[in-house]
């Protein structure tokens, strides 16, 4: 690796906040300093669909290309975001109805549909990928029984870091790790599965070829130079694992934020029947690894139960502290349960299962919180002894990456239940894999397991033994609960 500073700029935009955040890389070490950060936009329009502000959010990354472009040269610029949702363009490529948000109830039901015109396990063995009522797949569907004139005038099909790509810098092209969310691509045929589309109702082709990261999509003026927008992992998970210090392919990774995605690195994918009933996904990763993982719902749960509260404003120190000095495994819920998903009142939904379930109500901020926390630590050993079991071998560490892993009671309760050792953080591994991807294309970097060795010596890293391990009755109870909410989901 050349001696000299290289800079790029990482947008990492998730379903709740997004960041433009610089990174240097000089003598073996990577920076980071966030340069601008702003809340993802949602809308509830008057037709009650819940859909981006894309605009908005296009604005908050030029805003934020701006100021980083008059601090410092910049080498190149990346974009990730969440997965499954997507925008429309038009033969002039101009936008086709609205950037419809996952959390929309317009998928509700719509996976039978699908179903019925091809089955559960031809999709699973087509794609890997997790059933969840909101993949792209049944989103497409919903657009095609609800909108078909949306449809008709498609010509190009975007995940939302390949638009605003398009938006920065003019290229149309699907990147591969966000492509993969979908449930519309083909492990067999590393391609878009036509099959997939008719289901969804798709009638002409409207995805590109999808593009690797470390491409090249093309340039953009920032500042007073022409910067190259380099497409990066851009599902945010997928950057995030490849900014993980991974040191073991024996070590799992929980991307804790909105979401919890808990899984393993693997040369191949997990497509077995024992896989499909479990509900794995086998996303797309950087270099064609695959990210076998399961998505878990996270802090969105504690974030809403937040901001329904007489003090929406308390800092996520507090609430923890609070967590702490509540009961632990009094009650307990499947983060997982669709109630979970949307509901008009996170708070009222937690306490009517706790009700409907024979537990202790929670009824303030604390005992709610640790109701969370202790269901997310309950819900990754359960994901931790499934990988274990679709390997065949134990695992070895736990890795909790992203926002998340600041949460030191939720990283101990993790240690306690999965009865392992548990490595937290850093915090920003989604702009850190982003980074990554950048400067390895650039040549600043040589290939990931550098780039991880890097990430190791930049930042520091919590360690978290076991201690305590959770109760027999609370793991029965947890088991049988979750075990009920996957018989009334929409999953099958």
């Amino acid at each position: 690796m050349e001696d000299r500073l290289f800079r790029c700029v990482a947008i990492d935009i998730g379903a709740g906040s997004g960041r433009v955040i610089a990174a240097d890389i000089v003598d073996d070490h990577i920076s980071l300093n966030e340069i601008y950060r702003f809340d993802t936009p949602e809308i509830l329009g008057t037709d009650c669909i819940q859909y981006w502000d894309i605009d908005a959010i296009e604005h908050h990354v030029r805003s934020g290309l701006q100021i980083a472009g008059n601090d410092s040269p910049i080498d190149s610029i990346g974009v990730d975001s969440w997965g499954v949702d997507y925008v429309l363009l038009d033969e002039n490529r101009q936008r086709v109805g609205l950037p419809v948000s996952y959390r929309d109830h317009r998928t509700d039901g719509v996976m039978p549909l699908v179903f019925s015109r091809i089955s559960e396990e031809e999709i699973y063995r087509r794609t890997g990928i997790q059933f969840l009522p909101f993949n792209s797949l049944y989103q497409m569907a919903a657009t095609a029984e609800q909108h078909p004139d949306w449809l008709e005038r498609t010509r190009h099909f975007l995940m939302v870091p390949d638009y605003l790509n398009f938006r920065l810098c003019g290229a149309i092209a699907n990147e591969y790790t966000n492509a993969t969310t979908t449930q519309l691509y083909s492990l067999l045929s590393n391609s878009w599965d036509v099959d997939l589309l008719a289901a969804a109702g798709v009638a002409r082709p409207l995805m590109r070829q999808v593009v690797d990261p470390g491409t090249v999509m093309g340039t953009m003026a920032c500042g007073d130079r022409s910067v190259r927008v380099i497409a990066v992992a851009s599902h945010d998970t997928a950057s995030a694992v490849a900014g993980a210090p991974l040191e073991s392919g024996d070590e799992a990774f929980v991307s804790s934020g909105t979401w919890s995605l808990m899984g393993v690195e693997s040369a191949t994918p997990f497509v077995s029947p024992e896989a499909r009933r479990l509900n794995f996904s086998n996303e797309g990763g950087y270099g064609r690894r695959y990210r076998v993982l399961k998505n878990i719902t996270g802090l969105w749960l504690v974030n809403q139960v937040r901001a329904e509260s007489a003090a929406p404003h308390l800092g996520p120190g507090a609430v923890v502290a609070a967590a702490e000095a509540a009961v632990p495994w009094d009650s307990v819920i499947d983060p997982d349960d669709p109630r979970f998903l949307n509901p008009p009142s996170m708070t009222l939904a937690i306490q009517e299962f706790c009700a409907e379930t024979g537990q202790p109500v929670p009824r303030d901020m604390g005992s709610l919180a640790r109701c969370i926390f202790d269901s997310l630590a309950l819900s990754y050993r359960r994901v931790k002894e499934e990988l274990e079991l679709l390997r065949g071998r134990p695992l070895s560490r736990i890795r909790i990456i992203g926002g998340g892993s600041q949460n030191r009671l939720l990283d101990q309760l993790c240690a306690d239940t999965c009865q392992l050792p548990v490595s937290a953080g850093p915090v920003e591994t989604s702009a850190l894999g982003n980074a990554c991807v950048q400067m390895i294309a650039l040549g600043a970097i040589p290939d990931l397991d550098k780039a991880r060795a890097i990430v190791r010596r930049s930042f520091p890293i919590d360690q978290f033994v076991p201690r305590q391990p959770v109760p027999d009755h609370v793991w029965r109870r947890f088991l049988a609960l979750a075990h009920s909410s996957s018989q009334e989901s929409t999953k099958p």
